[in-house]
């Protein structure tokens, strides 16, 4: 699975034909290029389902404060696409900030995707406040953002692993030095200790879920930027499922040198 948020948009069928070429997936994001359209609105449906047609499918909800009728459009095209939800505390209608209360918003958006059968997965944020909103919304999994979490201040790495792992359904895998979540591709900056990885892999296996892993990256060369990021994952960590067509995109690398 991959994260495309800055592809441009003439290019969106070119881009997954790649990703499904390499036996990835595609996590959507709902504007890129600077277009203000969502990607997500009933208009673009028709090409969203065919240029990810064969593809594990994931969406990223909209982050423009999305209102209930919006929130229902992007969550049918989620069951049209057979797609998860991934979501920040935003989106979600929570303030980082603010104290949980009634959350009416929240349970509204809760029941429609329960109606529709599409997984909601809460992206990384105040650990706090994740574990309060997983007290009050059971249906609730998390997108476990490793940069987020590695430049977190307040809590350690570990304890985001060990408070989220038995809810955790999706990973942003990417990389940082603690400072700025820049989307580094997963081993390329090296900040992220190995160890890190070995203990969120083990985590995460000890639980029967359904795990989507995404590799979070804004790339202005995707080739390239998906063999460095697949050769640390699957072959310097020994991580699980790898593609099977991701060493020929290692020889077509090459073969362009």
């Amino acid at each position: 699975m991959v994260f495309w948020g800055c592809e441009h948009h003439l290019s969106l069928e070119q881009d997954c034909e790649l990703l499904k070429s390499l036996g990835f997936g595609i996590e959507l994001w709902p504007n890129a290029g600077g277009i203000c359209s969502c990607r997500f609105e009933r208009k673009n449906w028709s090409r969203l389902k065919h240029a990810t047609e064969g593809m594990l499918v994931s969406l990223h909800a909209r982050n423009d404060y999305p209102g209930i009728e919006q929130w229902v459009e992007q969550i049918e095209c989620a069951a049209m696409l057979n797609a998860n939800i991934v979501m920040d505390l935003r989106s979600f209608g929570v303030l980082d900030s603010a104290d949980i209360d009634g959350c009416d918003f929240s349970n509204k958006i809760i029941q429609t995707a329960a109606e529709f059968n599409v997984k909601l997965c809460l992206e990384t944020g105040s650990l706090k406040k994740l574990l309060q909103l997983s007290s009050k919304f059971p249906s609730l999994t998390f997108c476990f953002d490793v940069g987020y979490v590695h430049k977190d201040k307040e809590n350690s790495f570990r304890e985001y692993v060990d408070r989220l792992a038995p809810r955790i359904t999706h990973l942003h895998l990417t990389d940082n030095y603690g400072s700025i979540d820049d989307h580094t591709p997963p081993g390329l900056a090296g900040g992220v200790p190995k160890e890190h990885w070995k203990y969120l892999l083990e985590a995460i296996s000890r639980y029967d879920n359904e795990v989507v892993g995404s590799l979070e990256m804004c790339p202005p060369t995707p080739a390239v930027m998906i063999h460095q990021a697949g050769k640390f994952i699957f072959e310097q960590l020994n991580w699980p499922n790898k593609p099977q067509n991701l060493t020929r995109l290692t020889e077509l690398i090459r073969c362009k040198k």
